[in-house]
């Protein structure tokens, strides 16, 4: 059985060549990111501050204005109704009542009643406001203990300066990704949480692939100069990188499709996630790696090590 090929010869792309036009770039859209969050924040959804999110499925088509009129006759704040799947099908949100749960639950059978007995409730789901601040922290600390974990693994898969690189680029999708959120206010909640958590690890898989064949082309090409041997490790990787975004991006849009609005956040965010994850590797590890280069005497001795010792092993 033939393995599938994208790229039959090794292209001879320079993409170091461009390595200003992507640091520049991705510091301009950090600087907006960093600007946005500080200044216009995120929309946050109930997960995190609270409130009551009910799917509800009408007889026919939804009537949303004449719906969201009989809500706000409850005087219950702001509401927000959306379809989302079929044109029956429609997406509550409550916000936060004084009063706890109690309250809450109050507010959920009232509308209930107001919108009549012809509307179907198919989930119906009620956060306190402590709930989704302790919620906000724990997603922080998973965010940051990932990063974490991740510069330790790459720090000892290889040497400390693959590790900052592969750092900075993870960095740079994790609050890219928030600054899509940002930009285009969409709902922040659980599920692109997650997502976020999912991007870092595809990111950080893409840049170990990348720094696993430059480390293995410095210790074939110990001549080479740098620039040149970047580049052959991304182009010799191009392939893969290929049909990996391609995959996964398939998977991704299938899911943004015909996945409904409950994770319409989570394919957004991953759907985005892959576009910037590969070019991070592309773009920001690799170049991060060639201005802090890596040792080249100490992996070759490494590699001339790793050689002798096969010799004697297949000698015996």
């Amino acid at each position: 059985m033939r393995p599938l090929i994208v790229i039959r010869r090794v292209p001879k792309i320079d993409f170091m060549r461009r390595r200003f036009f992507g640091l520049g770039f991705s510091l301009a859209l950090t600087a907006v990111t960093i600007g946005l969050f500080f200044t216009r924040g995120l929309n946050y959804g109930i997960d995190f501050v609270g409130g009551t999110q009910i799917e509800a499925q009408t007889q026919g088509p939804a009537n949303l204005g004449a719906m969201r009129a009989k809500i706000d006759a409850l005087h219950l704040g702001q509401a927000s109704l959306q379809t989302f799947g079929g044109p029956n099908d429609v997406l509550i949100r409550l916000p936060q009542q004084p009063g706890g749960d109690a309250a809450q639950m109050a507010a959920v059978k009232n509308a209930q009643q107001a919108l009549g007995p012809h509307v179907q409730y198919r989930r119906i789901e009620v956060v306190g406001p402590t709930v989704g601040g302790e919620l906000i922290r724990a997603g922080v600390l998973a965010t940051v203990l990932a990063l974490g974990a991740i510069l330790i693994y790459v720090w000892f898969r290889f040497e400390w300066q693959f590790g900052v690189g592969a750092t900075i680029a993870t960095m740079h999708d994790v609050i890219t990704t928030v600054g899509l959120f940002a930009i285009f206010q969409l709902e922040f909640n659980l599920t692109t949480l997650a997502a976020i958590l999912t991007i870092a690890g595809y990111s950080i898989n893409d840049t170990v692939v990348i720094y696993d064949r430059v480390r293995e082309d410095l210790r074939k090409h110990r001549t080479m100069p740098f620039y040149d041997l970047i580049n052959l490790a991304l182009n010799e990787t191009l392939s893969r990188t290929i049909l990996t975004v391609a995959t996964v991006a398939l998977a991704v849009l299938s899911l943004l499709i015909f996945g409904g609005e409950v994770l319409k956040g989570f394919s957004i965010a991953m759907l985005w996630g892959i576009c910037i994850g590969t070019y991070s590797s592309l773009f920001i590890a690799a170049p991060v790696v060639y201005y802090i280069q890596p040792n080249r005497r100490q992996i070759a001795k490494e590699a001339g090590r790793s050689s002798a010792a096969s010799a004697r092993s297949a000698s015996r």
